[in-house]
């Protein structure tokens, strides 16, 4: 289902293109009868008050890359009650900080961060969400960890009760040929099948950014990472 926020202002305008995404992802739905997939807004860039406009029309879940550039926004925001992922690699030393201002971490790969991530999840706040990131071209540059360390990984998390296992999250390689990206998004699917077969609970697949949700919600993703369809090109740096 569509995330949505029951604390943000009323009577504001809606985003059109927000509506229109929403759209989009509904029509990818209807085909098969699949209930409607999550929308997670990527924030990365964006100052709050871009942020604070797309919750305002509804949104609730926003994802950031870096936890350094996320804290401030995450302070700013709230008393509107997002829901925040971090979607981008995660250092050790960096775990404290996202396993206390978090409320999911989508890309866990490794036994130590899963460690770091429970050890220091506040016992005040509800167990973390997480989903193992799946290298699923393996490639040398991206994170993730093999499909062969799915089961072994999953085990390690369960054993921990601050942290709760969701399910799985992969960046394919934007290849230009989208019949690529298909047999990597099938290829996920496979895996997430067979993770909800060994493990209770399972119920995200986290695929498809904004040049390919739509392919990515036919093949089986349950939440899709949009920015740049909503919020138009990234600010370039200084």
């Amino acid at each position: 289902m569509h995330t949505r926020s029951t604390t943000v202002p009323r009577n504001v305008a809606p985003n059109p293109a927000l509506q229109r995404i929403l759209s989009l992802i509904d029509n990818a739905c209807r085909p098969s009868g699949r209930p409607s997939v999550q929308l997670l807004v990527v924030s990365k860039t964006r100052d709050p008050e871009a942020i604070a406009s797309v919750a305002a029309a509804g949104q609730r879940a926003f994802g950031e890359n870096y936890v350094q550039e996320a804290l401030p926004k995450i302070a700013a925001l709230r008393e509107l009650g997002l829901e925040w992922h971090l979607i981008g690699h995660l250092q050790s030393n960096k775990a404290e900080q996202a396993a206390r201002s978090f409320d999911w971490v989508q890309t866990v790969d490794r036994p130590k961060l899963v460690a770091a991530l429970a050890r220091h999840r506040p016992d005040a706040l509800p167990p973390l969400n997480v989903l193992i990131q799946v290298n699923i071209d393996d490639e040398a540059s991206k994170s993730g960890c093999s499909p062969l360390d799915i089961i072994p990984l999953a085990a390690a998390i369960a054993d921990q009760p601050r942290l709760r296992l969701r399910g799985l999250m992969a960046i394919p390689s934007p290849d230009p040929d989208m019949d690529r990206r298909r047999t990597a998004f099938r290829n996920m699917g496979r895996l997430f099948s067979r993770l909800q077969q060994d493990s209770a609970g399972i119920d995200t697949l986290s695929l498809g950014m904004s040049e390919d949700f739509i392919e990515a919600i036919e093949e089986g993703a349950t939440m899709v990472r949009v920015g740049s369809a909503l919020f138009g090109p990234r600010p370039r740096k200084p």
